[in-house]
């Protein structure tokens, strides 16, 4: 989402981000525009969902954790959700849990036919919702800004009516000792519930969430049928992954071990519907 605004837009967005509003002659000032200029800015920003105008400024139109999660390592979340789209069939009935990588695969179902899309994010519904060929079916349940989510029993019901081919599901954090944790119960309790009524469970996670712990325990890695990162996670830690039996994917020129052999197996990237 991030990535189809003009260098402007962005700006705009980092100001908001870490000043939580701003002034339209605030911002003719810094990029030496005109006011006007800025104005159809905002416009421009506030139809795509990104901002709140008001009276000479505006204020962002999501909350500034979600802005800032946004902007933080774009191209692999970007990559990670590729490779979670082309494993999705036509006709696929598939479930995307909230996060700022997680919804990004619903960006790249561009082209996939009669797939249905059961997510507790309103960031999905966004990417989902002008694309002809996905059905999508909302949770419900209580609104949490914070994480653009959808939780509690309402949500863990629909969840619970429902089974999946595929779950895409995220993390704040992800170790062989605590599996992937998060700082939210609430969100812990949604990915549970999608993994128990999915055929095939995958993590979608950045490696720099590789030693990260949260809060909250919420499934040991070994419950996972597969975890989906980038080129960034270090070849020690993907043979310590494939060592444990933990099957993992990277792109393409990442997939070696490298300088020492695995006991493990390193999964090249499969191409779609390989998995599960």
């Amino acid at each position: 989402m991030i990535d189809e605004l003009n260098d402007r837009e962005r700006i705009i967005l980092d100001r908001l981000s870490s000043e939580g509003q701003v002034s339209v002659s605030a911002m003719a000032r810094e990029l030496g525009l005109s006011e006007v200029t800025i104005r159809g800015d905002f416009k421009s920003l506030e139809e795509k969902g990104w901002i709140n105008r008001k009276r000479g400024g505006a204020a962002p139109g999501m909350h500034r954790d979600i802005l800032e999660r946004q902007r933080e390592k774009r191209a692999e979340k970007n990559t990670i959700a590729r490779m979670a789209a082309e494993m999705v069939r036509d006709g696929d009935v598939i479930m995307i849990e909230a996060g700022t990588t997680t919804a990004l695969v619903a960006r790249y179902l561009q082209g996939k036919r009669d797939v249905h899309v059961v997510t507790n994010s309103t960031l999905v519904f966004s990417y989902a919702r002008m694309n002809p060929g996905l059905q999508i079916t909302m949770t419900g349940g209580e609104w949490r800004r914070p994480t653009e989510s959808l939780v509690g029993p309402m949500a863990l019901e629909t969840i619970a009516r429902l089974n999946v081919r595929l779950a895409f599901v995220g993390t704040d954090g992800f170790t062989l000792e605590r599996g992937i944790t998060t700082h939210l119960v609430e969100g812990g309790e949604i990915v549970k519930a999608m993994k128990s009524h999915a055929e095939t469970t995958v993590l979608l996670a950045d490696s720099g969430k590789y030693g990260r712990v949260g809060f909250i325990s919420v499934l040991p890695l070994s419950d996972l049928d597969l975890v989906l990162t980038d080129g960034g996670l270090a070849e020690e830690a993907a043979c310590e992954l494939a060592d444990a039996g933990i099957r993992v994917n990277r792109p393409a020129e990442k997939q070696n071990c490298g300088t020492r052999s695995c006991h493990g197996t390193c999964i090249d990237h499969a191409p779609a519907g390989k998995h599960g």
